[in-house]
C-alpha cells in the first residue's frame, strides 16, 4: 500500500513518487510529461501519482516550461453582447484545448485597451487574443514583440501580428448600403461605437465612400453599447435636421437603441424609420419587428481563433490570415421609406 505524505498541508512531490516507484525525479518528470520513457513505465508513474493525490504545482510547471498556459482575451467592450458572447465561447474552447483565459474590458476606450495589453504581458499570458479599439495603435507593435498575438475583426498594421482573423467590411457594409438604397433609402444614419478620434476605422470608411458612390447622404454617428446610451444618440439622431429615413447599425446592439427610441417616439419600425444591424445576435430575433442584420459565422471564427492561438503557443507557424464574409438576415426592420 502506498501511504500519502503526512502533514495537513503536505502537497505530494515528485520526490515522493520517485521514492514510491522506485526511479529518479526525473524520470518521473518525464513520465508523468509523456516524454523519453516507456508506456509502460508511463502508465506506472501515473498510477502512483493518482494514488498519493499528486497535482502540478502551475508555477513551477511555469517556470520550467516558459508557459503559464493563460491567454489574455481583450475585448474592446462588453457592453457589446456580441463580443460578450465571443468572450464566453473562446473561454470554453480554450480550456477545452488547456488553455486558460484571461478575459478583460477594454471600455471602448484606446488608453485603457493600450494599458490592459500591457499588464497582462506583464503576467506572462502566453499569448494574447483582441478585439482591438485602435487597430494602429503603437502599442501592438511592443506588444507583438513580447507575445504571440491574435487580432480578430481588423489587421493590426503596426504590429506584425501572428495571426489575423478579419471581417469582410468592405462586402458587409457595400451590400448593406446598396440594399438600403435599393429600398428607396437616401438619407441613412451610420451608427458606430468606435471612438471618434480612433486613427483606423475601415467599416466608417467603407460607408462614406460607398454611400458616396450609391448617391446617398450618409451621416456618421458614435454611440456607446448600452442601451441607455445608444437610445439617447438613437433619439437625437431621429429628431434631428434632415433625419435619416434609415439607420444602419455596425453592431445590434446598436440597432437595440434605434428600437427603444423609436418606441419613445411614438414610431413604427419599419413605416416610420428602417433598421438595419451588422452580427445578428440571437436577441435580434425576438424584436418587433426582426431586426434585418448580417451573420458572421462565429464557429467559424472560435474555431480559427482557437488553431491559431494552439499554433503560436505551441511555436507552430499559424494560418496568418483568415477572412470571414457575412450573410445578409433579411427580416422585418427594413421597407421602403414613407412618401415626401
Amino acid at each position: 500500500m502506498i501511504a500519502r505524505p503526512k502533514g495537513r498541508d503536505r502537497r505530494p512531490t515528485l520526490r515522493d513518487i520517485a521514492e514510491a516507484t522506485g526511479l529518479s525525479s526525473a524520470t518521473v518528470s518525464y513520465a508523468l510529461r509523456g516524454l523519453q520513457v516507456p508506456p509502460e513505465t508511463q502508465a506506472r508513474v501515473r498510477e502512483v501519482a493518482d494514488r498519493l493525490g499528486y497535482q502540478a504545482d502551475p508555477i513551477a510547471r511555469a517556470l520550467a516550461s516558459g508557459r503559464t498556459g493563460n491567454v489574455g482575451v481583450l475585448c474592446g467592450s462588453l457592453e457589446d453582447i456580441w463580443q460578450q458572447g465571443v468572450a464566453a465561447r473562446l473561454g470554453r474552447a480554450l480550456l477545452c484545448a488547456g488553455l486558460n483565459a484571461l478575459i478583460v474590458d477594454a471600455s471602448n476606450d484606446p488608453e485603457v485597451e493600450a494599458e490592459l495589453a500591457q499588464r497582462l504581458v506583464d503576467q506572462r499570458v502566453d499569448a494574447l487574443i483582441c478585439l482591438p479599439i485602435d487597430p494602429q495603435g503603437a502599442h501592438w507593435r511592443v506588444i507583438g514583440e513580447r507575445t504571440a498575438l491574435i487580432s480578430i475583426g481588423e489587421s493590426l498594421p503596426a504590429a506584425g501580428a501572428d495571426a489575423e482573423v478579419v471581417f469582410d467590411n468592405e462586402r458587409g457594409v457595400s451590400e448593406a448600403l446598396t440594399q438600403l438604397a435599393a429600398a428607396g433609402h437616401t438619407r441613412i444614419a451610420v451608427l458606430t461605437s468606435r471612438a471618434a478620434d480612433t486613427p483606423d476605422r475601415p467599416a466608417e470608411s467603407v460607408a462614406h465612400r460607398r454611400g458616396a458612390e450609391l448617391g446617398l447622404q450618409v451621416s456618421l454617428r458614435t454611440a456607446p453599447h448600452d442601451l441607455d446610451g445608444a437610445t439617447t444618440v438613437a433619439r437625437a439622431v431621429l429628431t434631428g435636421p434632415d433625419r435619416p429615413t434609415a439607420v444602419f447599425c455596425l453592431n445590434d446592439s446598436l440597432a437595440y437603441g434605434v428600437y427603444a427610441a423609436a418606441r419613445e417616439l411614438g414610431w413604427t419600425i419599419p413605416a416610420d424609420v428602417s433598421v438595419l444591424g451588422f452580427d445578428d445576435h440571437p436577441v435580434s430575433r425576438l424584436l418587433t419587428p426582426p431586426l434585418s442584420s448580417y451573420h458572421w459565422p462565429l464557429d467559424t471564427l472560435i474555431n480559427a481563433i482557437v488553431e491559431c492561438t494552439v499554433a503560436a503557443v505551441g511555436e507552430r507557424k499559424p494560418t496568418r490570415r483568415q477572412v470571414l464574409t457575412p450573410t445578409a438576415m433579411p427580416r422585418g426592420s427594413v421597407s421602403a421609406p414613407k412618401p415626401g
